[in-house]
């Protein structure tokens, strides 16, 4: 092998610079364990002693709970499953933000075969499931 040439140089730094972003932004594993989504999990239903999983868990198959963290640092611990929307079965995404102490979750964003509900439609949604 002879000496590194400008012209490699210059395919070589741009490799290089992909692979730092990809290893730093690409795709990264779903945490599906931590603090976060146990509190979220043992979190109560308001006036109600039923415990958020085991509401959706009643009610919704294939439960999928998975925690991330935006880019402005809110804790967001996401369940997904399919579960019944009016005597239909359907894939849901519903969100619930964390404070970082761990005292307060308040519900996010609902989504029901990925298109948004308002606040309303998942608030009576989550009252439904805290009342079975």
């Amino acid at each position: 092998m002879g000496k590194l040439s400008k012209r490699n140089i210059l395919w070589i730094v741009p490799i290089g610079i992909l692979g730092v972003f990809w290893y730093f932004y690409g795709p990264q594993k779903d945490i599906t364990d931590n603090e976060y989504i146990t509190y979220v999990k043992n979190y109560s239903f308001e006036n109600n002693q039923k415990s958020l999983e085991s509401g959706l868990a009643s009610a919704c198959k294939n439960p999928y709970w998975v925690y991330f963290e935006t880019q402005k640092g809110q804790k967001v611990v996401e369940f997904k499953g399919d579960c019944p929307i009016s005597h239909k079965e359907k894939k849901v995404n519903i969100q619930f933000l964390v404070d970082n102490d761990r005292t307060k979750v308040w519900y996010g964003a609902m989504l029901v075969d990925n298109k948004m509900q308002d606040e309303k439609d998942r608030d009576n949604y989550l009252l439904t499931l805290a009342g079975d």
